[in-house]
């Protein structure tokens, strides 16, 4: 007689990661034009430079989470600025039954790329309302961000720990 495999058993449907998107908003955005409106006669291309800036938090209710991704974005023609822009875009995250070392990349990878599409449309339409061709966010792979991170906070650990020279 040949015995049939038995079926694992599947964890219940409430024991399963989920993760959801509750709420997307701009939290804060600014434009400033220091030097307008002689700033619009300039010929020359202004030097864009980004920085972005991620941070998690969990709210008060059971398994939300917030997540505020900063992006800002400066024009200068030499030392002059001509636009900076900063844009906050927010999300609220219903995320459960993910374990810490998981929870902690969630927030850190899926949840900036899912507010990137947001930011990114949010400052090209600022910087066109103030009458600039609009600047495009490139990309970014917060997955690499996000191990970049751990490696310098294991490089921070193992040095802290390291017994200090003795001569």
């Amino acid at each position: 007689m040949s015995e049939q495999p038995q079926p694992q058993p599947q964890p219940a449907a409430s024991d399963q990661p989920l993760f959801g998107i509750e709420k997307l908003y701009i939290k804060d955005i600014s434009l400033e034009l220091p030097n307008a409106p002689q700033v619009f006669f300039e010929r020359e291309a202004p030097q864009v430079e980004v920085s972005m800036h991620n941070e998690a938090s969990r709210m008060t209710q059971e398994a939300l989470y917030h997540v505020l991704l900063t992006v800002t974005v400066t024009a200068k023609i030499q030392d002059r600025t001509v636009f900076l822009v900063e844009v906050a875009q927010g999300g609220i995250f219903q995320i459960r039954n993910v374990p810490a070392p998981e929870l902690d990349a969630v927030l850190g990878t899926l949840c900036p790329n899912t507010l990137l599409p947001y930011a990114r449309e949010a400052v090209a339409n600022v910087v066109q309302r103030a009458g600039f061709p609009p600047v495009t966010l490139q990309h970014m792979n917060f997955d690499v961000i996000y191990q970049q991170r751990l490696q310098q906070e294991m490089q921070q650990q193992a040095s802290a720990v390291a017994p200090a020279p003795t001569h």
